[in-house]
């Protein structure tokens, strides 16, 4: 082979490597794309985005005919109250103003014997069918109730004073309560027989919330709303895990001369049901109005110190002249008395059968059973309207433990929101 020929074969396989090279090349660069770059959408799970809720303040698109309220049981004498243990039962418990409490089962049956009964304690006036504020009011079971048994109520005593008494389940038999354990913790006289509040309730605080109101009589005589020394016409809240009550360190009032300390919220003419939302602790309270107005006041949870302006204001409605110098917190949602005359406060449903409903804010009026709903909306302001009409004299609102929703008609029966 010639010098020119081996030069010609140099050439050409130097021709052919850099060919070879160029070839794996390029298919090292493809490969590394195949890796970066996705699989294409047609080889793709197409997973669709969760339907988002409707916006806080969508109302109007709550439909009241998706909805009914079905009897879950009937047949009580004047019921004022639904409320749940909370102890893994599944029980709910009904309360009558004339003195009984009532185990009721999760599928609505009742026991023949009274969980409680308190009838002895109460006055006369109670007994007697005629219309009356006194009687058996409130029941509260403590937050652990499950392990220490401890439950608490309101009622008028035979002088139509306040008392609030501790009581026990009975060790022998967890279906009826223990009469002999009975502890007053707390007695407030009462100058008229009305206005007597009624609600108790544990915040998440773990601390004990009572309403009372203003006393009674038209206008609030002696203005014990606006007085902070008073016990009337506020919401109270004290620690029970004490031998009778002890004041919660950061009560708003506490070491002040011209408070009792008890006093967490002021100027309540008859705060008769108020309740906390199971997931915030934040507190919804229904004042019952005189001639005008009612009302539904708002706080977050923790928030103490509320002046909700009786008797100088009811609801939004300025009363006084000249006007107090100092401005009330205003209630987020009211009525006149022209839509009802008497609120019941009510509950945030934070229930899981309904989840076009998770929390909105159920309240309903005892003389025509009209039932509102209301809700913050994006921007933080406060809607409510008009829900549906029960025809029902609305007593109360409960939830079970799974947090749907019940109400109680003083007439018998205690009902349920179901989906139609």
């Amino acid at each position: 082979m010639s010098e020119s020929e081996s030069g010609v074969e140099l050439l050409l396989m130097g021709c052919a490597l850099f060919a070879v090279a160029v070839v794996l090349g390029l298919v090292a660069v493809i490969v590394g794309v195949l890796m970066i770059v996705p699989l294409s959408a047609a080889s793709t799970p197409v997973v669709a985005p969760p339907t988002p809720p409707p916006p806080r303040g969508a109302l109007d698109a709550l439909d009241h005919n998706a909805y009914t309220w079905t009897r879950f049981t009937s047949g009580f004498d004047n019921p004022v109250q639904i409320v749940s243990a909370n102890d893994g039962s599944g029980r709910l418990f009904g309360v009558e103003q004339t003195g009984l409490i009532w185990i009721i089962n999760a599928d609505g049956t009742q026991r023949d014997e009274p969980f409680l009964d308190v009838s002895l304690l109460l006055s006369a006036d109670v007994m007697r069918g005629s219309y009356t504020e006194r009687g058996l009011l409130g029941l509260a079971f403590h937050p652990d109730y499950a392990r220490n048994g401890t439950f608490f109520i309101h009622h008028t005593d035979i002088d139509g004073d306040t008392a609030i008494a501790r009581y026990r389940v009975s060790d022998a038999d967890p279906q009826r309560a223990d009469p002999t354990s009975r502890t007053l913790i707390l007695s407030v006289d009462q100058p008229f027989h009305d206005h007597n509040g009624g609600q108790i309730a544990f915040g998440h605080d773990g601390y004990l919330y009572i309403g009372l109101g203003d006393g009674g009589s038209a206008d609030d005589p002696d203005n014990n709303a606006q007085n902070l020394t008073s016990l009337l016409g506020k919401i109270l809240r004290i620690d029970v895990d004490a031998n009778t009550y002890a004041i919660p360190r950061d009560n708003p009032f506490v070491g002040r001369a011209d408070a009792a300390p008890e006093v967490w919220a002021y100027g309540l003419r008859n705060p008769y049901r108020f309740s906390f939302d199971r997931l915030t602790g934040d507190l919804y309270l229904g004042d019952v109005g005189q001639w005008s107005m009612e009302e539904i006041n708002y706080q977050r949870a923790g928030v103490g110190g509320a002046n909700y302006g009786w008797r100088d204001y009811e609801g939004s409605l300025l009363r006084s002249t000249p006007a107090p110098n100092w401005t009330p917190t205003l209630p987020i949602a009211e009525y006149a008395h022209s839509e009802g005359c008497a609120v019941t406060g009510g509950i945030a449903y934070r229930g899981a059968a309904h989840p076009d409903l998770y929390g909105v804010y159920f309240y309903g009026d005892y003389c025509n059973g009209r039932i509102w709903i209301a809700r913050q909306n994006d921007a933080g302001a406060w809607e409510s309207r008009l829900w549906t009409l029960t025809e029902r004299q609305i007593t109360a609102f409960g939830e079970d433990e799974a947090g749907e929703l019940y109400l109680a008609d003083y007439k018998g029966d205690l009902l349920r929101l179901d989906a139609r």
